[in-house]
């Protein structure tokens, strides 16, 4: 099971750290992501981190928004600065075992002033 949190109304320019928390060890994990899904859109992948620690960003979010995970708090987050309208959604996380992926139900996070 995975639990989002964090989210929230922030102003643009604001900051934001949403945390994703398992309910058993992550280190099995192959990779953890974080998605979104902005109303009428399709969901779409912003940062993802492998069991190594390597990670990958969407183009848009490069540079402020930044993925990573602690494995000894079970623990994955995503530190988002400079926030824009833009980034607005429901934030998912995203864990892979093997070929089974888990969900967490979605955090909404919302730019505006």
């Amino acid at each position: 099971q995975l639990v989002e949190s964090g989210g929230g109304l922030v102003q643009p320019g604001g900051s934001l750290r949403l945390s994703c928390a398992a309910s058993g060890t992550i280190v099995s994990f192959t990779a953890m992501r974080w998605y979104r899904q902005a109303p009428g859109k399709q969901r779409e992948l912003v940062a993802g981190i492998t069991s190594g620690g390597s990670t990958d960003y969407a183009d848009s979010v490069k540079g402020r928004f930044t993925i990573s995970r602690d494995n000894a708090k079970n623990t994955m987050y995503l530190q988002m600065n400079s926030l824009k309208p833009e980034d607005t959604a429901v934030y998912y996380c995203n864990a892979l075992l093997s070929v089974i992926h888990f969900w967490g139900q979605g955090t909404q996070v919302t730019v505006s002033s």
